[in-house]
């Protein structure tokens, strides 16, 4: 067996015993890793209706056949049910932890039970121990990675910790591996904290063989460095604030005036940034580090804010300042919270003052208003640590507007409990198919930029596509979007499986080469789309069986109309165009009126065990 360690470490943290599971070739070749290795343990093993806090549900890491071999194969997912939505939850992280993870013989961790007392996880040659944590159990992010690396002796062990959210089981808490590289969406830092598990470390010391090791040389030494190298993502912000993709005031609309302000230029403008770091063997080096001593000191140590965070904290709170965005991002790393949905329940709470729903008795004092940096600041702090206002903040905007009722839901920025992403699905119009049906809620990455794929087709074809993909408008919403999504989609749902960073400029063509290089297999393009396939549908008839249905499957009803001005003044979603896209969509995916998987697909992907699994009254047709 080529590229794969062919273990799997399960660790039952009930007991405090562990076992190696060692999959098949065939189920390696059928879901290829990441995400696919993830969902059917989750479905499978999860009872339905499980607490997501509770010992019945699963955390699992789990690497691809890239993770450790190429630039941009750096990357890892972390899967369990989802505090945040109740649904399957999946995140993913780059840096240097999954690359150890393999070279430590593993190719996944499943974790289950709950254990009694804070532990850590000790993974060393082939040995695995749990340790008492109680000591650093309360410790930020950082300082658990060093009390780890010092009780351990090294400072060679990579590890993934939660800080104190996930200990208090904020639902949007994260987990972190070398402390700035975030699994950041769905909450799996509050499901590693339900589990009292404080942090993973691993050390390693040989990556499995590769079939062709000529072969990825080659196709690494193609990877050149990028735009992003110079201060990472968020240099597109400016165009974005003019095509109508930024999010100005809680998806509101219009433009943000002071957009240079908030850029990743504007950090090197002010001195902020100090450095360029890097995930596992990539030449780009994306990943800020910025610094500030004034008005807010920021400590470098976190890293610095990307695109999401700039504009989470920045244009959709209304706020025109660079250093209050940075201290708001390091106190999320700090304490380990995702950057988007703190963001986005902070602008749901700025509008909902500045509508009257909620007062200053509400917020203590805080006026929480668009524009107001000190109250951003002071808000994701509460946040943080559950205090005041925060503890409302804390749960999330679905919740939270539920809480302060008063028609407040009309401000809630999300989509099954997932806030959205600084994409505004006006603009990006196959977001509105793909944040709607999309299995963990709103995700930017598994979904297609209609602007910049329809401009780089040729990333996403190979020589044996005999359906081409045709570039549809951005603003289009019709059964060709639903068509441009699911083909593009291909390759950026890939990346969950491959373990690959999208930042690194593989085409598809490519990826096919390197996964034969890797593993030897003779596969192909149709192979790699019923693997896709598989996992996606899994993912459906999970969410399907913990009672979601077409009815979760709308956008926020702000996205129906346009903005009162802006670029998008004229633009909106057009619900009956939605639900059209939305059918044909199913179509495409082999799923019912009802998007219910069919048996005749489940047959064909080789997983008709999954069919139990599906409630028979969603199975009727509308």
């Amino acid at each position: 067996m080529y590229g794969y360690a062919g273990q799997f470490l399960r660790v039952n943290l009930n007991t405090g015993t562990t076992t190696i599971e060692h999959p098949p070739e065939s189920e390696l070749k059928a879901f290829l890793g990441g995400r696919g290795f993830i969902i059917p343990r989750l479905l499978s093993e999860i009872p339905k209706g499980a607490d997501p806090y509770g010992p019945e549900n699963l955390l699992i890491f789990a690497t691809g056949p890239f993770t450790g071999y190429l630039p941009g194969g750096g990357r890892n997912s972390v899967g369990a049910k989802s505090p945040l939505t109740g649904g399957f939850g999946e995140s993913e992280a780059g840096g240097f932890f999954g690359a150890e993870l393999k070279r430590a013989g593993l190719d996944a961790i499943i974790i289950e039970g709950k254990s009694a007392n804070p532990v850590y996880i000790c993974i060393e040659k082939g040995k695995t121990k749990v340790l008492d944590a109680s000591t650093i159990w309360g410790m930020d992010t950082a300082d658990t990675e060093t009390a780890i690396q010092q009780a351990l002796g090294s400072n060679k062990y990579r590890t993934a910790v939660i800080g104190p959210a996930g200990e208090k089981r904020i639902p949007f808490a994260t987990i972190h591996n070398d402390i700035t590289h975030v699994y950041g969406r769905n909450g799996m830092g509050a499901v590693m904290g339900s589990k009292r598990l404080k942090a993973i470390a691993v050390r390693g010391d040989k990556l499995p063989e590769v079939a062709d090791k000529k072969v990825l040389v080659a196709l690494s030494r193609s990877i050149k460095k990028s735009p992003l190298t110079t201060c990472g993502t968020g240099l597109a912000m400016a165009g974005y604030n003019e095509n109508g993709n930024l999010p100005v005031n809680n998806f509101k609309g219009g433009r943000f005036e002071n957009i240079k302000k908030i850029t990743a230029g504007a950090l090197c403008e002010n001195d902020m940034l100090v450095g360029m770091h890097s995930c596992f063997a990539c030449p780009i080096r994306c990943k800020k580090r910025v610094r500030a001593d004034t008005p807010w000191s920021v400590d470098p140590v976190y890293g610095g804010p990307e695109y999401e965070t700039l504009a989470a904290f920045g244009s959709n709170c209304g706020v025109d300042n660079i250093f209050a965005i940075a201290k708001a991002h390091e106190l999320c790393n700090r304490y380990g919270i995702d950057t988007i949905s703190a963001g986005v329940v902070i602008s749901f709470a700025m509008e909902c003052f500045e509508n009257g729903l909620i007062t200053t008795g509400d917020t203590g004092g805080i006026e929480l208003r668009f524009g107001n940096a000190e109250a951003m600041v002071e808000m994701v702090r509460l946040i943080c640590r559950r205090e005041g206002f925060g503890t409302t903040l804390s749960q999330g905007c679905k919740r939270a507007a539920e809480i302060i009722g008063k028609g407040s839901e009309q401000y809630a920025m999300h989509i099954k409990g997932l806030e959205l992403p600084m994409h505004d699905p006006r603009h990006n119009q196959s977001f509105t198919i793909h944040f709607s049906l999309h299995s963990t809620g709103p995700d930017h990455c598994t979904g297609s930029f209609d602007d910049a794929d329809g401009n780089n087709l040729g990333r996403f074809v190979v020589e044996d596509e005999t359906a081409p993909i045709e570039k549809v408008p951005p603003h289009e919403l019709s059964p060709a979007k639903a068509q441009f999504l699911y083909s593009v989609g291909l390759y950026r749902q890939l990346c969950n499986h491959f373990s690959l960073c999208l930042f690194v400029p593989w085409t598809l063509t490519q990826c096919l080469q390197a996964l034969t290089a890797i593993t030897g297999w003779d596969t192909s393009y149709q192979a790699l789309r019923q693997a896709v396939d598989r996992t996606v549908t899994l993912a459906r008839v999970f969410n399907l069986r913990e009672g979601f249905s077409v009815e979760d499957e709308k956008l926020p009803d702000r996205f129906y109309s346009p903005p009162p001005s802006g670029p998008l003044k004229e633009v909106a979603v057009d619900c009956k165009q939605l639900k059209g896209a939305q059918q044909h969509y199913y179509k495409i995916n082999g799923w019912n009126d009802r998007g219910v998987p069919t048996d005749q697909l489940l047959s064909d992907l080789d997983i008709g065990w999954c069919s139990a699994h599906i409630p028979k009254a969603a199975e009727k047709s509308l």
